[in-house]
């Protein structure tokens, strides 16, 4: 039966003994196939690694438009820098016409990447891997996000160790599928709307995610944010509740387990006209996606004669660009 909540689940039972980590496992398991969105706790990312990162991306907000043009996105395939209002519409992802989401980002990519190694460098890797733009105003900012990236990193490695082992499989049975992944950390900023919106205009879209799964640092702000639709398209308010992230799984890992987890629709509302006006908001996603060349094909625990795989397999890089080209605003 579907939840009318989003759960909350305590990772550091993983840590507690054997029953404590299978009651774990199936509580994501559930949750995964429910809502396909949960909050967890628990994770041992450090206070001071969230704070630093979210007082420098505000900083880097802050900063007049020139100053963060200097940082701008290089080409539309790069995912890497700065993206103003007015560049993406996430409901283009659901194939519907809506006016550009209301607000700016700021995308990361992976830190480390060998040169002399040909992996990073093939033409079908395309701009996985492409340097990071910084903004040379604000040298603050790198450290900032790129030990945030870290953090996020190891958390994802976790999780999907635990995913794994939910889905009936060995716990490290994405591990050579991730090893070489092409996540991306990206800033949202949603500014304060000072006039009113266009029609179906949001500060993002109705969409879901072409990720693996998404983990998610959200400001609690007054008037509501981040909001889920469930089964019977109703809307759901995802709760800001501190020390926690919230986690959703993204379209890659639902093709993965043949639509058994589901990827769910989700959207950030604009405020009352009276607190839009004033307030403004702040998040941290962080899009963990597989190696480009990893086969995106229904796992064994999830397949039988009578339910066989529904998804052609495809190479996690081909299919997002495709999603990724969705959503791009067309140049006038």
């Amino acid at each position: 039966m579907t939840s009318s909540t989003v759960p909350i689940i305590d990772l550091s039972r993983r840590l507690a003994g054997e029953a404590q980590r299978r009651g774990l496992v199936q509580d994501l398991s559930d949750a995964c196939r429910d809502l396909g969105f949960l909050i967890i706790g628990g994770t041992e990312v450090p206070t001071t690694v969230i704070d630093d990162a979210v007082r420098e991306a505000r900083r880097f907000f802050a900063l007049d438009a020139a100053t963060k043009l200097s940082a701008a996105r290089p080409h539309p395939s790069h995912i890497r820098g700065y993206v103003g209002v007015g560049a993406e519409s996430l409901s283009q992802l659901e194939q519907e016409q809506a006016p550009p989401d209301l607000k700016e980002l700021f995308d990361v990519g992976p830190l480390v990447v060998p040169r002399d190694d040909a992996y990073y460098g093939e033409a079908r890797a395309g701009a996985s891997f492409a340097p990071n733009v910084w903004p040379a105003a604000l040298p603050s900012l790198e450290p900032a996000m790129a030990a945030y990236f870290r953090a996020m990193e190891t958390l994802a490695h976790e999780l999907s160790r635990l995913f794994a082992s939910a889905l009936s499989l060995p716990d490290t049975y994405f591990d050579a599928r991730i090893d070489k992944h092409i996540s991306i950390l990206r800033a949202n900023y949603y500014p304060q709307q000072r006039s009113a919106p266009l029609a179906r205009q949001l500060r993002a879209g109705g969409h879901t995610d072409y990720t693996a799964f998404t983990i998610l640092w959200q400001q609690a702000v007054q008037g509501g944010g981040l909001q889920i639709r469930d089964k019977h398209g109703a809307w759901l308010d995802v709760p800001a509740l501190p020390g926690t992230f919230v986690v959703n799984i993204g379209d890659t890992l639902a093709r993965w387990t043949n639509d058994t987890w589901v990827s769910t629709m989700h959207r950030v509302a604009n405020p009352p006209p009276e607190i839009a006006a004033q307030s403004d908001r702040l998040s941290l996603v962080y899009f963990f996606q597989p190696n480009y060349d990893a086969i995106i094909e229904c796992v064994p625990s999830c397949q039988s004669a009578a339910r066989p795989p529904r998804y052609a397999p495809i190479a996690n890089g081909d299919f997002l660009a495709m999603k990724f080209a969705e959503q791009q605003i067309a140049a006038a």
